[in-house]
């Protein structure tokens, strides 16, 4: 039997603001954005083009003040998501021009080089190197 992760959640704040970051800043496609009602929408994005398979983004905007208190904070404080790139220091440069926070890094690790940033909600990210040295 063979499995795949899809789709993982993002809680968002607002969806247009989400989609405008994670396609502008990051490169993401907007693989799909459709409204299921007036305060829900099914918005995903990803790395990758709609014919290439991975791991996707699925924005979830935050319904309730419970929910509000996890946006930006959804894994504890803990590095969340794992971007991999084969462009590393144009993908940091880009994240420079857009002012995005550097947690620390780069820095070379037994797996490649690394950085870490932090998203507009806060969430802490690992941007890798696919890369050979």
């Amino acid at each position: 039997m063979k499995s795949h992760l899809g789709q993982i959640a993002l809680l968002v704040r607002d969806y247009d603001e989400a989609i405008a970051y994670y396609s502008k800043v990051l490169g993401f496609y907007l693989i799909e954005d459709t409204v299921l009602s007036e305060t829900k929408r099914w918005v995903v994005l990803g790395a990758s083009t709609v014919a290439e398979k991975g791991c996707r983004i699925l924005l979830a905007k935050a319904s309730n003040s419970y929910q509000e208190e996890f946006v930006g904070n959804q894994s504890g404080g803990r590095v969340f998501l794992f971007l991999y790139t084969d462009s590393f220091d144009d993908f940091h440069r880009n994240l420079l021009n857009h002012e995005v926070e550097i947690v620390n890094g780069p820095r070379y690790e037994e797996y490649g080089k690394v950085l870490v940033f932090k998203d507009l909600y806060g969430n802490l990210w690992d941007l890798i190197s696919n890369e050979s040295r």
